[in-house]
């Protein structure tokens, strides 16, 4: 598609306004197509993706497998378990073994921070023609999430035309346990990209008081910020501070293992100061929705009568919005 610069998508900093726009439009006409009948279209007949996920994953795998398959896309699924890194065989040559077999495009999940990064460095030092998606890596990013989100929230506030406009001006609170997550952050470069206001909501060892400051520079390796005026961002410690005046509620996954690393009391303790309810949500007024990446842990960041209520939860909207928005980045990358 004209515009589009990207051979690799691995983090969202480097979005310009104009990119986030075109995969918005993209994701809102793969949305538009019948569910019934016929789902499949040409696009990237003869074309290979192959997912190379090195961690755990339902939601992200799955979605990125039905989009590619409705693009017409041959797939190819890794599992390390069964495969020759377990003989010692390096992730590059593994990778480069899937490039051999014809793989145009390589969806890329593993639990260390810059592994998709790497991989698509020392590809394109080898001389090979491959895209590489990143599906989340470590801490670091998890742009197709990001995107999704972007996508459920700009099709809340504007179903027949969600753009980048749709949410400037707007303020988000993300809640939770920030700095041990991807998604938080894909989310802070894309909503503060679109001119939304972010404000982040934690205890102090969930959420050091750095990451007001978050956007404020590029990340190491990227010399420029391509967006001119980004939203701000602002740190709140209570949830009745944070809630006054949001658009759009975000909660994020408490893993259970930060009680084992004495950064949290008591579950009990942490849905009594953070788990979103509709008491709490009252205090943002009438229909202000509510997302999660998921999986959620009921009834710790969330009631499962909140959870419950479609008319505010948006959790299953974010599910069914993965595929589209998938899609579009499947087809921008094979259009490069």
């Amino acid at each position: 598609m004209s515009g589009w610069s990207h051979r690799h998508v691995l983090d969202l900093a480097s979005f310009t306004v104009a990119d986030f726009a075109t995969v918005l439009e993209l994701a809102q006409r793969f949305r538009a197509l019948p569910v019934a009948g016929a789902r499949r279209l040409p696009a990237l007949q003869g074309r290979l993706m192959t997912s190379l996920f090195f961690e755990p994953s339902t939601r992200t795998r799955t979605s990125f497998e039905l989009a590619a398959k409705r693009l017409s896309a041959e797939v190819q699924s890794f599992s390390p378990s069964s495969s020759s890194l377990s003989k010692g065989e390096s992730l590059l040559d593994t990778a480069r073994t899937y490039v051999a077999m014809g793989a145009d495009i390589l969806v890329v999940r593993h639990s260390c921070t810059g592994v998709p990064h790497s991989l698509a460095r020392d590809l394109d030092r080898c001389g090979e023609r491959v895209s590489v998606l990143n599906a989340g890596d470590g801490l670091h990013s998890h742009p197709s999430q990001g995107l999704l989100d972007l996508f459920t929230l700009a099709r809340h506030f504007a179903p027949e035309a969600p753009t980048p406009e749709s949410l400037r001006g707007r303020r988000i609170v993300i809640v939770g346990d920030v700095l041990h997550s991807r998604v938080a952050r894909s989310n802070l470069w894309a909503l503060t990209a679109c001119g939304a206001d972010v404000v982040l909501c934690g205890p102090p060892t969930l959420l050091p008081d750095c990451f007001a400051d978050f956007v404020l520079a590029p990340p190491p390796g990227q010399a420029a910020d391509p967006v001119a005026a980004r939203g701000r961002v602002q740190v709140e410690r209570r949830l009745e501070e944070a809630l006054p005046g949001a658009d759009a509620v975000m909660t994020l996954r408490l893993q259970k293992e930060r009680m084992q690393q004495h950064l949290l009391t008591s579950l009990d303790t942490y849905h009594r100061h953070y788990g979103l309810s509709h008491r709490r949500l009252a205090l943002c007024g009438d229909g202000v929705p509510v997302l999660h990446p998921g999986p959620v842990n009921r009834g710790v960041e969330i009631a499962g009568e909140l959870l419950d209520d479609a008319g505010r939860c948006l959790v299953e909207e974010q599910v069914r919005n993965g595929i589209p928005i998938r899609m579009a980045l499947l087809y921008l990358l094979a259009a490069t």
